[in-house]
This record gives C-alpha cells, sequence and structure tokens, in this order.
C-alpha cells in the first residue's frame, strides 16, 4: 500500500503538471509499467496469505474438524471484503467533512494517496497483532502415521 500511495501522488504530480487535474478522464503520461511492483507485491501477498490460511487450517485442526477449518478459511477471506466497503465507508464520510473526498468523482483532484496511507497503517497494524499472536501460538504435533480406518498407526 505503501508503494501504491507513492505510485499515486506520482500520478497526480505528473497530471498537474501536465495542467489535467480537471480532466479526469484524461490520459496522463505516465508509463503503465509504474502500477507493476504494487500489483507483484499484492499477489504474492495474496497467495502467500491464501496458502497459509489454507495450511494452517488443514494442518493444525483436528482430523474431524478439517471442513470446519475450510469453511473458517473462506469465511476470513468474506469477512475481510465485508470490512473493506465498510472502511470505505467510513473514509468516505470522514475524509467528506474535512471539506474533500478522499474518493471522489475526480481522481486527479482526490486524495487517493491518503487512502492508501491509511491502509498502509492498518496493514502495519494488522502484522504487529499478527505476530503478537504467532508468537503465542501452539503448533500441533505432527505424527509420522496416521490412523486408518481399522484404528491401527498405518505408515505414510
Amino acid at each position: 500500500m505503501a508503494v501504491a500511495a507513492s505510485v499515486e501522488a506520482k500520478r497526480v504530480n505528473i497530471a498537474r503538471d501536465n495542467g489535467l487535474v480537471d480532466e479526469p478522464k484524461s490520459v496522463v503520461p505516465m508509463a503503465i509499467w509504474w502500477l507493476v511492483p504494487q500489483y507483484v507485491i499484492c499477489g504474492l501477498a495474496d497467495v502467500f496469505t491464501v496458502v497459509g490460511l489454507q495450511e494452517l487450517f488443514y494442518d493444525q485442526m483436528p482430523v474431524e474438524m478439517r471442513s470446519v477449518g475450510a469453511a473458517a478459511y473462506i469465511s476470513v477471506i468474506g469477512i475481510g471484503s465485508f470490512l473493506s466497503s465498510g472502511l470505505i465507508c467510513i473514509v468516505q464520510g470522514v475524509s467528506s467533512r474535512g471539506g474533500r473526498e478522499w474518493l471522489g468523482d475526480n481522481i486527479n483532484r482526490a486524495n487517493l494517496e491518503y487512502f492508501y496511507w491509511v491502509l498502509a497503517a492498518l496493514s502495519a497494524v494488522n502484522f504487529c497483532g499478527y505476530v503478537c499472536l504467532a508468537r503465542r501460538f501452539v503448533y500441533k504435533r505432527a505424527e509420522v502415521g496416521f490412523q486408518g480406518r481399522s484404528g491401527e498407526k498405518e505408515l505414510e
């Protein structure tokens, strides 16, 4: 999000320098390659998050509750989507009271980079919470074999 905020600030400066601030539908003379770093970072974050959540809920849940773990992993993603919609509404409400909406109709006059900085700050707080919880997490002991239908341990 910090990279996205920096790129958006650069884009707005280029729009301002070229007199395109009041023309939100005009093309800003900026290469599209500026978007690559933020999309690569977001893509990698999604991959690690989804795979990590899936592995955690599958590997650390008791065998009898693995379907609940899979449902929880999907639910976490859904709840995150609802929370992000709520965050957008809150940011719009607070920023409109201040005079200029951060997510206005004219992207060149809006302050989208501020919204990205808010997301970066929330991500940092979330990361600190994650580290605190991860340090206290007790992993389930891995077993060498697994229990077959007959109830006896079988080798993998």
